[in-house]
């Protein structure tokens, strides 16, 4: 009698073949992870918007074929500011993997993950260093448990904690990698504390939405860090916080005193993201809302950013005339990201990098941390 193998067997060596055909995957170790561990089980319910933007569902039972796709999947919604968004997701496995290779894994190395999620990615890295060399932690207890029981029911058991990821997991430190799958205004000193002397951080630092990219430091002597931004574009949601309060953005029209000018600045500043994120860094406040006006045709002909103080700023795209109002100039930074970015030669990522001083000091800086160009950050 010949005894077939689970379809999920299947479907996760294929995704891993994927992987490894991308470049994503490197190391043998890390493909019989992604071949080995079933992402099904991390995920039962997925998410998806429709044309109209109402959340629509489809369980993960019958959909294989989408759970092993390089794809990130919502996996829960959140309704704090009186309408739903997403909670929690299964990043894109090829994320994942290109984010795990940077990383430099070895065997005896002990991981602490930010950002557990659905328990997937704890348990590829349970799967590769052993339950005892991984930790997670994430703010909303209720994830926790769920993902501390499809980590066991899948066959894995790491230290999970639901606390706050900004303060790190201290009582099992020191630790050789930080990973956060969600994103960061500017890294927290308590990381640099839990690292051992040769240890890596891989973390999203966004200051707004698109505003910003993975950066891989290195630590460098006592509490201090440094490194540079990753080549390609990618994107976390934010940490949460238990503190955290809904953000009223109050309407654009509420707004006194209208300017208007011509800009030489593209319109669509967010297309750009290392000019989006200069663009934050020069001044742009980081509770923003941005997108595009459409006609009746459904043609987009204006560009809108907003800010939570009632500053607002309107693109025409055809003659490229601001309109804006209210205490903030929303657009003059973009002004300023477009001027130095053009004299600097549109840099790309890598030619941007960050230090985290021991006193917790975040500084983003272009092409040397001693270069006169760079920018000091708040963690708020």
């Amino acid at each position: 009698m010949t005894i077939t193998e689970p379809d999920w067997t299947a479907h996760a060596r294929g995704l891993a073949d994927l992987l490894r055909d991308r470049g994503a995957i490197v190391s043998p170790r890390w493909h019989a992870a992604f071949a080995a561990v079933p992402r099904h089980s991390f995920i039962h319910r997925v998410y998806e918007q429709d044309s109209d933007s109402r959340w629509i569902h489809w369980d993960a039972e019958t959909h294989w074929d989408r759970v092993y796709a390089p794809k990130t999947l919502v996996t829960a919604l959140d309704d704090r500011r009186g309408h739903p968004e997403p909670a929690s997701s299964s990043t894109n496995p090829e994320l994942m993997a290109r984010m795990l290779e940077n990383l430099d894994i070895h065997d005896g190395h002990r991981v602490l993950e930010i950002g557990t999620g659905t328990g997937y990615n704890a348990a590829l890295l349970s799967h590769r260093l052993g339950d005892g060399n991984v930790f997670s932690v994430d703010i909303d207890a209720r994830l926790v448990e769920l993902a501390r029981k499809n980590l066991s029911d899948a066959g894995y058991r790491p230290t999970l904690a639901a606390v706050d990821g900004g303060l790190g997991l201290a009582q099992h430190a020191p630790y050789d990698h930080i990973l956060a799958t969600c994103s960061v205004p500017a890294v927290p000193k308590a990381w640099l504390d839990q690292l051992t002397d040769h240890a890596s951080i891989l973390v999203d630092l966004k200051r707004a939405t698109g505003a910003g990219n993975l950066v891989h430091l290195h630590r460098q002597g006592a509490g201090r860090a440094e490194g540079r931004f990753v080549a390609r574009f990618a994107s976390f949601m934010a940490m949460r916080h238990n503190d955290d309060d809904a953000v009223a953005i109050p309407r654009a029209d509420d707004a006194p005193g209208e300017r208007r000018f011509t800009t030489e600045a593209p319109t669509l500043p967010w297309a750009e993201p290392v000019l989006w994120f200069l663009a934050q860094l020069s001044g742009l406040p980081r509770d923003i809302t941005f997108g595009t006006l459409l006609s009746p045709e459904r043609r987009p002909y204006a560009a809108t950013i907003t800010s939570a103080d009632g500053s607002w700023a309107r693109v025409d795209l055809a003659d490229r005339t601001v309109t804006e109002a209210g205490p903030s100039s929303l657009w003059l930074p973009v002004e300023r990201a477009h001027r130095l970015w053009t004299a600097a030669d549109h840099p790309g990522w890598p030619r941007l990098g960050l230090t985290v001083d021991a006193d917790g000091r975040n500084t983003v800086w272009l092409d040397s941390p001693a270069a006169r160009q760079n920018w000091v950050l708040s963690a708020s």
